[in-house]
């Protein structure tokens, strides 16, 4: 895509979409990185709140399937536990936790029999099931209530949603461990951050996660109000 003849970007963001979560990196192999929201106000996206802090995979990022086109000249690319989170532009599934939260968007309360499925030859990969309602066909998966406090409140990122095998599964928005270690490819920080950006969010208004290192944003997203 060109604009004054200049190429500058790859990634569009949705018109319909009024909020979006913005992640930032020094590199494709950082562990570390900020978060910063954005709402888009008279048609121009204006920040809202601090940068926050954020932990993202042990091994940086890689290019994940949402809805961006995965560059033909990607040298990173998210795959199954590889330590990536995803870059690109992606919705939001719900929010999650182990207790009711009264919030604007879809959020699901998860018992430990509920399985985030990360075995690619499953019909359910990729998927959240309640194992008790279904024929287990998967060798391989995640409990969504743990026995720490990391998933006591969390968001879904659609990352992958068609189900490609071995793209990488599984992606969240939750608590940061406090150790400082990267994770296996979510999205992590402090709870009272996550519970900031939940109350935050609405539906209607349609956020999205952009995940990128700071000089592919320079490169590939269009709006100025955003750089």
């Amino acid at each position: 895509m060109k604009e004054n003849g200049d190429k500058r970007s790859e990634i569009v963001i949705p018109k319909e979409s009024q909020q979006l979560l913005m992640v930032t990196t020094k590199g494709w192999n950082e562990k570390q990185g900020t978060l910063q929201r954005f709402e888009k106000i008279d048609m121009k996206w204006s920040r809202v709140g601090k940068p926050i802090s954020i932990i993202l995979g042990r091994n940086g990022l890689g290019w994940g399937i949402g809805l961006h086109e995965i560059p033909k000249d990607a040298q990173y690319i998210k795959k199954e536990g590889d330590g990536k989170a995803p870059a690109g532009l992606f919705t939001l599934g719900n929010g999650f936790g182990y207790g009711k939260l009264t919030i604007d968007f879809p959020y699901e309360v998860y018992k430990r029999t509920d399985h985030c499925v990360d075995d690619s030859n499953s019909k359910w990969y990729n998927r959240i099931v309640d194992s008790t309602t279904i024929k287990k066909d998967y060798k391989s998966f995640e409990h969504m209530k743990l026995n720490n406090r990391l998933y006591k409140y969390g968001m879904t990122v659609n990352h992958n949603r068609e189900q490609v095998k071995m793209a990488g599964s599984c992606i969240f928005i939750h608590i940061r461990s406090g150790n400082g270690k990267g994770t296996a490819g979510c999205t992590a920080m402090k709870e009272r951050d996550i519970v900031e950006i939940l109350k935050w969010i609405k539906e209607e208004k349609r956020p999205l996660l952009l995940q990128l290192p700071r000089d592919e944003v320079v490169k590939k997203i269009k709006d100025d109000s955003l750089l």
